[in-house]
C-alpha cells in the first residue's frame, strides 16, 4: 500500500470515528460520506447537500455477508443477483435496522451498495460499520463525474477530503438502482 493511500485511510477512518464527514472516491462517482449509524453525522450530510431529510440516503457495505446486520431479512434472489453482476448496483431493501433513523426512508427501506472499489472496501472493513454515500453535490445540481467538478462549497464543508484518485478522469457514473418488491422480485429504478 502506498503512503498516500495509507494516510488517506487513517485520516478518513479517524474522521468517521469522530462523527465527521468525508469526501471520497467510490466505485461510481465521488461521494460525501459519514457513519451510517450516527444520526448526528447523517444530519451533517443533509446540511452539506442542502437536502431534505425526507429524501433518504444510500449506504455502502464491503460484503454481502454484512447485509444481515442491517436488514430484517436478506432475500435469496439478491444474493444470487449480486454474485452475478459485475457493475455497481444499489438495491433498495425493505425493513432496515441498526442504522441511524434519518438515513432510513419513511417506509423503513434502505438503499445499499456492496462496493468493490479498493479504497472504499478497505475503509469500510477497518471502520466496521456501513458508510453513507451520496453524490458530492448540492441537492438538485448535477452529480460531479470527477473530483475537479466538485463545488468548492462542498469541499469547504466536509471534515476530510481524500486525496487518493483525485486526478483520475474516467467514465464514472451513478450505479444502477433496483428495488425489491414484496413478492420476492425486483424492479429497475435506474439503469
Amino acid at each position: 500500500m502506498d503512503d498516500l493511500l495509507k494516510t488517506d485511510l487513517e485520516n478518513a477512518l479517524k474522521t468517521l470515528k469522530s462523527g465527521g464527514t468525508i469526501l471520497y472516491p467510490t466505485d461510481t462517482i465521488w461521494g460525501i460520506g459519514c457513519d451510517a449509524t450516527s444520526a448526528k453525522a447523517v444530519e451533517k450530510v443533509y446540511q452539506i447537500k442542502q437536502r431534505m431529510e425526507t429524501k433518504s440516503l444510500i449506504i455502502l457495505l464491503d460484503s454481502v455477508e454484512k447485509l444481515s446486520g442491517y436488514l430484517e431479512k436478506v432475500p435469496e434472489i439478491i444474493i444470487d443477483l449480486l454474485s452475478e453482476i459485475n457493475s455497481p448496483i444499489t438495491v433498495i431493501y425493505p425493513n432496515a435496522r441498526n442504522l441511524a433513523k434519518n438515513v432510513i426512508a419513511a417506509d423503513r427501506s434502505i438503499g445499499i451498495r456492496i462496493v468493490n472499489e479498493p479504497f472504499c472496501r478497505e475503509l469500510i472493513q477497518n471502520f466496521g460499520k456501513p458508510i453513507v454515500s451520496t453524490s458530492a453535490n448540492i441537492s438538485g445540481d448535477p452529480s460531479p463525474i470527477s473530483f475537479k467538478n466538485i463545488s468548492p462549497k462542498i469541499k469547504k464543508q466536509v471534515d476530510y477530503i481524500v486525496k487518493t484518485r483525485q486526478h483520475e478522469i474516467g467514465d464514472f457514473k451513478a450505479s444502477k438502482i433496483i428495488k425489491l418488491v414484496d413478492d420476492g422480485t425486483y424492479i429497475v429504478l435506474r439503469k
